[in-house]
């Protein structure tokens, strides 16, 4: 545990990355009456969580990976503690160290927004450790805290009696059916919400059909393989694409290769299980992601320790150096926001939200080089526009951010955010007239969009807030105090 909280410590200096950023401008996390609101979103305990780290940090980064760092070390004890218990003690050693110092954990736990998948495990792990201590009851109600977390571990009651056999078994199903009969509801949930929430990423907001996420799962899954084995090539961003014809046959040897594992140990059926949720027909954005293999490493690191514990010593002594060396690389890339999205254009050439992300910790000339570069790949993509215009627009170029923002209009004509921000440009232009019609026709579209009610206020236009806008605490605070 000490190894990795040393091999970790330099996430505790990480700025915000990705969605990171969206957390001082939530309204439940950065609201005082937020909890209030909780059951709205999909996660409500994680955000509980977010909740509290803004009450006592604010907007400073290092108390949400703090969290998260923490987090890492509470599922390495708990899991320490389990496995003692179900495999030979030099296993659950090398089981452990795998589990607390492979690189595939650093997206987890330098990526604050990925503190879902550290309380989701934690709370999977106390479930497991009451079902060793022959109490399938308290099992059951510590899977409950980990379905708010994250709905990931829907699958995870499967496991329980597949690496644990008691002479109680027969009586256990009962609360295992209980646990599955949570596990439904709470996807079922889940899809109700991700639904219902524009820009979700997830399910219908995926802009991918099951169909087609199914299917570029096989070649997700053998990627998550080969990380596993060959420790290289970790991004933040998924380099798997869908239509790969690689990925209905890659579907067919991993089931060989699972059903040949089975012969050996349990322990890969397992985490194969575990991984399903994530790696199935439920589509998501990000059709595969370095996190999504957390809770599944706790059946990884026991089929690996199994396999090496008759081994000599100095075979998985190198191994876990050579594992912590490849940890404090990722690390450092965490911890530079300019190196982590070079390293995810270098290794997902494709794709555009990388060439955005790196495009905003530059200086202008070179982030406009950048996004042209993105603009090649996707014409139609109204996203680089929009960041393009902004650029251009904090560069002191109203007129060529205008022309951007108009393009972004063009290709996306009920965005709020894209008129509004010609409104902007408008405004900067001295279009005053102009700019306050964009505010109103933004607010059209998304009558609680903050952003144009403040630029109203700026112009001396005090348009009230709709009943019923969630806002953080700082923006209502703006709004009632005025312009």
């Amino acid at each position: 545990m000490g190894a990795a909280a040393l091999v970790f410590s330099g996430t505790l200096a990480a700025p915000f990355h990705l969605d990171d950023f969206a957390l001082r401008n939530d309204p439940v996390v950065a609201s005082s009456t937020g909890w209030m609101n909780l059951w709205s979103v999909t996660r409500p305990l994680t955000w509980a969580t977010y909740w509290l780290n803004y009450r006592l940090g604010g907007e400073a980064p290092f108390g949400y990976h703090l969290a998260n760092w923490l987090l890492h070390l509470a599922c390495i004890y708990v899991l320490c503690g389990v496995l003692v218990r179900l495999i030979p003690h030099r296993a659950a050693v090398i089981a452990a160290a795998v589990f607390a110092l492979h690189p595939v954990q650093t997206e987890t736990v330098a990526y604050v927004f990925a503190g879902a998948t550290s309380w989701m495990t934690l709370f999977c792990l106390l479930s497991l450790r009451e079902w060793t201590l022959d109490r399938p009851w308290r099992a059951f109600l510590w899977f409950l805290p980990a379905l708010l977390a994250k709905e990931e571990c829907i699958a995870f009651p499967l496991v329980l009696p597949l690496i644990h056999h008691s002479k109680e078994n027969g009586k256990r199903w009962i609360p295992v059916a209980a646990m599955l009969t949570m596990a439904m509801i709470a996807g079922l949930r889940v899809l109700y919400v991700a639904s219902m929430t524009p820009g979700s990423g997830a399910g219908a907001q995926s802009g991918v059909t099951p169909l087609e996420y199914f299917a570029a799962q096989g070649s997700a899954l053998w990627r998550y393989v080969r990380l596993l084995m060959l420790p290289y090539g970790f991004t933040v961003e998924s380099p798997i694409q869908t239509g790969s014809i690689a990925a209905i046959p890659g579907w067919i040897a991993l089931a060989a290769c699972v059903a040949l594992s089975i012969r050996y140990s349990i322990w890969w059926l397992a985490a194969f299980i575990l991984v399903l949720p994530s790696s199935s027909i439920f589509p998501a954005a990000d059709l595969s992601a370095d996190r999504r293999l957390y809770l599944p490493m706790i059946a990884i690191g026991p089929g690996i320790g199994l396999l090496l514990q008759s081994r000599r010593r100095v075979i998985s002594g190198v191994l876990l150096v050579c594992l912590a060396l490849i940890s404090v690389r990722q690390t450092l890339l965490w911890m530079n926001g300019e190196a982590l999205w070079r390293e995810a254009v270098r290794l997902a050439p494709g794709r555009v939200r990388p060439r955005i992300q790196l495009a905003r910790q530059l200086a202008p000339p070179e982030a406009l080089r950048v996004l042209d570069g993105a603009r090649i790949l996707a014409p139609g993509d109204p996203a680089i526009a929009s960041e393009k215009g902004r650029v251009l627009l904090e560069n002191g170029n109203p007129a060529l951010a205008l022309a951007e923002f108009g393009r972004a209009l063009a290709l996306a004509p009920s965005d709020a955010r894209a008129v509004n921000n010609r409104g902007v440009a408008l405004l900067r232009l001295g279009q005053k007239d102009a700019a306050e019609a964009d505010f109103r026709r933004a607010l059209q579209l998304d009558h609680c969009l903050f952003d144009a009610l403040w630029n109203l206020r700026s112009i001396g236009i005090r348009e009230e807030a709709p009943a019923g806008c969630r806002y953080t605490s700082r923006q209502s605070q703006a709004l009632k105090e005025g312009a």
